[in-house]
């Protein structure tokens, strides 16, 4: 008996080694990943709680005579270029740099979200509260947005109910066309792919008539199926997504599975943000105002609407998951300078690009890999960004130079703020 028990103990020894040498050499996540997900799911931390509530009014909070000897100091790294594209330029560029997938829509966000790609951003914590995150969000129907048109979600049983309907409703007549100052300023790209791919009129009346639309996608076997799958994908996420559940044929649980989804952020992008409100915290023990995160091309063309900075090129920073902005409105000129001295610390280490925008926030987009793409790379993706062709560019008389350098740069113009006067740098 005793010759079973050496080796038996032998082999409960190694074990036990085997497993305790996986167990604390074994790589772990990002601490910045397990603590967000961590915390999204927690109840007391969502948009209805109190501690959500209580740090909106800190966030808010009168800051009356407070530094008001103080003199706005906007650094030149949080200004625009003397090449005014070069600031979005060199986001497109990151995008090209790591053949990144950007948001569409819903469908596009939770399939980033499935893989992890997308990771959860609490809606508060001690470093910072989000206010205003998926405010836009609306209470409808999930929709595919395929060439700037919204196509409805089924399942199988939904779309046959849906195609009784239709059948039982009277042709509905089209609604006219509204003039929008927004279509005379598409960038050039979309005009190229404008002229290139002319309407015709089955895509004109698709785009007015809803049983069109319908008909256009659903009647074609492997698009009808690929739409089924983008439901399925939408309904199975939303099932158990960061703590509850939610039921897509309920209008207020669509509206906060939206607001959720949108509460993501790409792992670099979380890294950041947690870097800069921590240090805001620790410097005048509030939460740091979060007012975007990702926002899917879908809801950015209907953000348009209200907030005028919302760019829309072919690929908008935030469609990728690696922006943010800071939401400056409340406070002091010396939370301000704090914190804008600490983004241009880090845009000077190459982390990010960054702008102070006129309608109150600090745009924040983080590189991958902590390093700008190359020049060459960001000059290339100057008419994607939105600036007109070389041959334009050459019938101007007096053309400025491109600033390629970020810590020589000089801006065009200075800000003014009164009654303080604003320093130059």
């Amino acid at each position: 008996m005793r010759r079973f028990v050496g080796p038996t103990l032998l082999s409960v020894a190694v074990g036990v080694a085997v497993w305790a040498a996986l167990r604390f050499s074994a790589p772990r996540p990002h601490a910045s990943e397990t603590t967000s997900v961590t915390l999204a799911s927690d109840p007391g931390a969502g948009f209805d709680s109190e501690r959500w509530r209580v740090a909106i009014e800190k966030a808010k909070a009168d800051r009356a005579g407070v530094g008001a000897n103080v003199a706005l100091d906007v650094p030149s790294q949080l200004r625009h270029y003397e090449e005014r594209h070069w600031f979005l330029a060199a986001q497109v560029a990151e995008v090209k740099k790591h053949n990144l997938q950007t948001c569409q829509d819903y469908v596009d966000l939770a399939s980033l979200i499935k893989r992890s790609e997308m990771v959860a951003v609490p809606a508060v914590t001690d470093d910072f509260v989000l206010m205003g995150v998926g405010a836009r969000s609306d209470d409808g129907p999930f929709t595919k947005y395929l060439d700037d048109q919204a196509i409805p979600l089924y399942d199988e049983a939904q779309l046959r109910a849906e195609y009784a309907r239709l059948e039982a409703t009277p042709n509905q007549k089209p609604a006219p066309t509204t003039k929008s100052g927004d279509s005379t300023k598409r960038n050039h790209s979309k005009k190229a792919k404008q002229k290139a791919a002319p309407t015709t009129h089955a895509t004109a009346k698709a785009a007015l008539d809803p049983k069109a639309i319908i008909k256009a996608h659903y009647d074609q076997p492997a698009e009808r199926q690929q739409l089924f799958a983008d439901y399925e994908l939408i309904r199975s996420l939303g099932q158990d997504f960061r703590g509850r559940s939610y039921d897509l044929q309920n209008p207020n649980d669509r509206q906060a599975l939206k607001m959720t989804m949108l509460s993501s952020l790409r792992p670099a992008a979380l890294k950041v943000l947690q870097e800069v409100a921590g240090n805001y915290r620790r410097q005048f023990d509030r939460p740091l105002p979060i007012s975007s995160l990702v926002r899917p091309e879908q809801y950015q063309h209907a953000l348009r609407r209200y907030n005028r900075a919302a760019t829309n090129i072919e690929t908008p920073p935030h469609s990728t998951g690696l922006a943010f902005d800071i939401d400056y409105r409340y406070m002091s000129v010396a939370e301000q300078n704090f914190v804008m001295a600490d983004l241009a610390r880090l845009k000077d280490a190459g982390r990010i690009e960054v702008l102070r925008e006129r309608n109150a926030n600090f745009h924040v987009f983080a590189f991958i890999d902590g390093a700008r793409p190359s020049d060459d790379l960001i000059a290339a993706s100057l008419q994607d960004a939105g600036a007109p062709p070389p041959e334009e560019e050459e019938n101007k008389t007096a053309e400025a130079p491109i600033k390629k350098s970020v810590k020589s740069e000089k801006p065009k113009r200075t800000e003014k703020k009164s009654p303080a006067r604003v320093k130059r740098r």
